[in-house]
């Protein structure tokens, strides 16, 4: 019933605002007339079939998307993408990262991070009434584990078949789940990726920004075993041979075009309260940009540049300082737009339409209100739970915890483990073990949690926890003198910072552990029944928003099918389609923004110091206008990056950009600044989407990188 609620929604009004929505491939047969006007060319039904083509070849790098572009495995995402492998294969000896890479041979190919994987989407099931079933009378923390034993029931069902990996999604806040089944591909080598002067040029600075000339992709390969089955990495593996692979274009698009993405978004909030806008912009973002910014700081001050320690932490500064940035903006037109007067304006319609009606009285009567009441319990004591979670970024204090909980969920029985502690995740445990060690460096893991821990110690004394204090010698009042030399001490005595020291440990009993005179074992696990009891408290919360929000989304559907409203699922990382066209817009009064940024463009922002520094040999080819066979006559040059209306968000990053044909025009890679608060809300006006052109891809690939092999390994479409 509810999906027959969502189709009639779609239908009444997807010629409208076609543009906005990130949909789940099933909605889009209801709305074959419209993007047959708006230009898809292909059957709309295989984009809702997952194993037909173009789906089966769009891939998800737990994180980021990719699509398989050969019969031989040969897999194209982002440059920021495959960030962590080329800055785990590098040093200083040899810099992936400044100079690039490509593989000649499959022998050349390189493993990738450790734990890297290659997800495919094989099927997906609606399961909203195995896991509801026999729990919608229970509350708090029953029902959020009664929801969680359904879960992991159906998970241990689904991964039966070896090689595969499930999860079960939540859409529209728990009102429906989906069970996802995709094949885990666990042998995954880098490829081929430019230097970071094209795959990052402009840096943090064009970071959101247009015109933009980046060339934002690089090449992984898929292997398995000689049967054709996943296999952890072994010499005698084979490359991959997916059952489709997406034709890439060296036509491109033009201003106009229809164009459509097929990707893994992240998280959006679009059906989020007043009052958690109001708490986001005004504080979160607010605190989450000076954490950000405080931590790139530290980084860069405690790690010189071009060291082996600065080298390690080069991916942990990008995603900092491309969040910092996000922040940055969405404070911005915060401060600028009606957005919580008019979310203010919508619960405020939403519940006048509530009261019009006994029944719906009835069914969504005290909703609103109990959502509130939970929502503002649930940002009581934010300032330490934020601080918290930014300790994560310290290796010797997250991994201390990681391991301790380890040994006590071992004691449980497999099916009782908390997720992420089953044995289906100690592959991936073991792998993150093994990540950090060129990931780490004790000065700079030492002087990011001495800041965090410090901006703790400032607390009023309600939200302060005592094991945490203690472990830490953090006194009332606050002595950094002996705070400090207790850390050092702490830093000076551990041996988690061997890698064989921590894999060994996770085979450790909790008695073991107890005995440990290892300080930062020691405080994992003095600190670890203090950790559970707000581990208890939170699930507690949990359940009960997971009991309201879906009354919630229920109403709201309900409303906007009265209007003739399209009604999408928020991003929850889940295969997602977009719609759109490529089109420029206009940034502020007097200012045009036109689609396309060509080769020209790269030579003018030139300075030959990071990140404007392109390579000699590209500025050469561009001055002598070697444009070869991606010349395009209307911008006289060849085009680099490009503009479309794509309804797009994070995790969409590697996202192939498809053509009516479905075949690959470009490689989806940002946003533009306006854009960033499209989180919370879509505006046609400013929201677009940046590419990097398919025509920059395989111009640079042939004339700048010499990267024939690869070329002549996919199928280019002219």
């Amino acid at each position: 019933m509810k999906t027959w609620l969502l189709s009639a929604a779609i239908v009444a009004s997807f010629a409208a605002q076609a543009d906005e929505g990130m949909w789940q491939p099933y909605q889009l047969p209801a709305m074959a007339d419209e993007l047959k006007a708006k230009g898809l060319e292909i059957d709309v039904k295989s984009i809702s079939k997952l194993t037909e083509y173009p789906m089966n070849a769009v891939i998800s790098l737990g994180g980021c998307t990719a699509s398989f572009v050969s019969p031989k495995g040969l897999v194209v995402t982002n440059h920021h993408c495959a960030y962590g492998s080329i800055q785990y294969n590098s040093t200083p000896e040899k810099n992936l990262l400044k100079d690039g890479f490509l593989a000649k041979t499959y022998a050349d190919e390189l493993p990738a991070t450790p734990g890297s994987r290659i997800f495919v989407t094989e099927e997906v099931t609606d399961v909203t009434d195995q896991v509801k079933s026999g729990e919608m009378n229970k509350v708090g923390n029953d029902f959020y584990k009664g929801i969680e034993q359904k879960e992991k029931a159906l998970v241990a069902e689904c991964e039966a078949e070896d090689g595969y990996r499930c999860k079960v999604y939540s859409f529209h806040g728990g009102l429906e789940y989906y069970l996802v089944k995709q094949m885990e591909i666990r042998d995954v080598r880098l490829t081929y990726n430019p230097a970071a002067s094209v795959g990052k040029y402009g840096g943090d600075i064009d970071n959101w920004m247009w015109p933009r000339h980046t060339g934002d992709f690089s090449f992984y390969r898929a292997y398995v075993g000689k049967d054709g089955k996943p296999a952890d990495f072994s010499k005698d593996n084979v490359p991959y041979e997916p059952k489709s692979f997406l034709k890439v274009s060296a036509k491109g698009v033009s201003d106009g075009d229809f164009v459509m993405v097929a990707g893994y978004p992240g998280r959006t909030n679009r059906y989020r309260t007043a009052n958690e806008v109001e708490n986001q912009f005004e504080w979160a973002y607010p605190e989450g940009k000076v954490l950000r910014e405080r931590l790139i700081e530290i980084i860069k001050e405690t790690a010189p540049e071009g060291s082996d320690d600065r080298i390690k932490y080069e991916s942990a500064i990008a995603g900092l300082a491309n969040y910092a940035k996000n922040f940055t903006s969405m404070i911005e037109f915060y401060g600028k737009s009606p957005m919580l007067e008019e979310r203010k304006g919508l619960e405020q319609k939403l519940a006048n339409w509530i009261k019009a009606d006994k029944t719906r009285q009835s069914q969504y009567g005290e909703t609103l209100a109990e959502l509130d009441k939970l929502i503002a319990k649930e940002q009581q004591g934010q300032e330490r739970d934020v601080l918290m979670s930014y300790m994560g970024y310290s290796s010797m204090m997250s991994t201390a915890g990681r391991l301790y909980r380890l040994a006590n969920e071992k004691t449980l029985p497999d099916m009782d483990r908390e997720p992420g502690y089953q044995e289906r995740d100690m592959t991936n445990f073991t792998s993150g073990m093994e990540r950090i060690e060129r990931r780490y460096a004790p000065s700079v893991d030492k002087a990011i949690l001495a800041d965090l821990i410090k901006r703790y110690a400032a607390l009023p004394s309600e939200y302060r926890l005592a094991a945490f204090d203690k472990a830490f010698a953090i006194g009332q009042p606050f002595d950094e003198a002996k705070f400090t030399k207790h850390l050092d001490n702490m830093y000076a005595k551990t041996t988690l910072s061997d890698k064989e020291t921590r894999l060994a440990w996770m085979d450790k009993s909790v008695a073991e552990f107890k005995k440990s005179k290892d300080p930062f074992i020691q405080y994992a696990v003095s600190t670890y029944d203090e950790r559970m009891q707000r581990e208890l408290d939170n699930k507690q919360l949990a359940g009960d928003l997971m009991k309201v929000r879906p009354q919630y989304m229920d109403a709201i559907i309900a409303y906007n099918r009265e209007l003739d409203k399209p009604v999408y699922a928020d991003a929850n990382s889940s295969l997602r389609v977009t719609i759109g066209n490529v089109k420029g817009y206009s940034p502020q009064d007097g200012l045009v923004a036109v689609p396309f940024t060509r080769l020209e463009g790269i030579v003018a922002k030139d300075t030959g110091v990071e990140p404007f520094n392109s390579p000699a040999k590209q500025l050469e080819l561009i001055n002598q206008k070697q444009y070869g066979d991606y010349y395009v006559k209307s911008l006289d040059s060849v085009p680099v990056n490009f503009l479309s209306t794509l309804d797009t968000t994070g995790g969409n990053s590697g996202s192939p950009t498809l053509n009516g044909r479905a075949e690959l025009v470009g490689l989806l890679f940002d946003g533009v600044y306006e854009s960033i608060i499209g989180d919370w809300g879509y505006d046609p006006e400013t929201n677009r989407s940046i590419q990097v052109d398919s025509r920059y891809m395989l111009w640079v690939m042939k004339y700048l990188d010499n990267a024939d092999n690869l070329l002549e390994e996919m199928e280019i479409v002219k």
